[in-house]
C-alpha cells in the first residue's frame, strides 16, 4: 500500500463518500481495507482553520470509499489529550 503516493491510484476515480467512517457497502472499518490513499496535496481548512484530507480506502468486498480525516473515529491507541488535527504538528508539511 502507498497511502502517500502524490498520484492517485485509479481506483480513487470511483470512490463514494462515505457518511459513517466505514465501508457504506459492507460496513468494513477502514483498518480492514485492502489499500489506502490520503490526499495530503488537497487540504480543505474548516471554519475553526484545522486542516482535514480525503481518506480514500479500497474495502476487502472491493468497494472504494473515502472519508474526511476529521470524521474518523478516535483511536484507542492515542491518548485524549492529543489532537491530531492540531497546527502544531511540524511534520505535517514535509513531503
Amino acid at each position: 500500500m502507498e497511502a502517500f503516493k502524490m498520484t492517485p491510484p485509479e481506483w480513487t476515480e470511483s470512490a463514494g463518500h462515505a457518511v459513517q467512517f466505514c465501508c457504506p457497502k459492507c460496513g468494513a472499518s477502514s483498518l480492514e481495507a485492502q489499500e489506502v490513499w490520503i490526499n495530503r496535496r488537497s487540504p480543505v481548512y474548516t471554519e475553526n482553520h484545522r486542516r482535514k484530507w480525503q481518506e480514500f480506502y479500497l474495502c476487502q468486498c472491493d468497494y472504494p470509499w473515502w472519508a474526511w480525516s476529521s470524521d474518523r473515529p478516535p483511536s484507542k491507541y492515542a491518548s485524549s489529550a492529543i489532537d491530531p488535527f492540531s497546527e502544531d504538528d511540524e511534520d505535517i508539511d514535509t513531503f
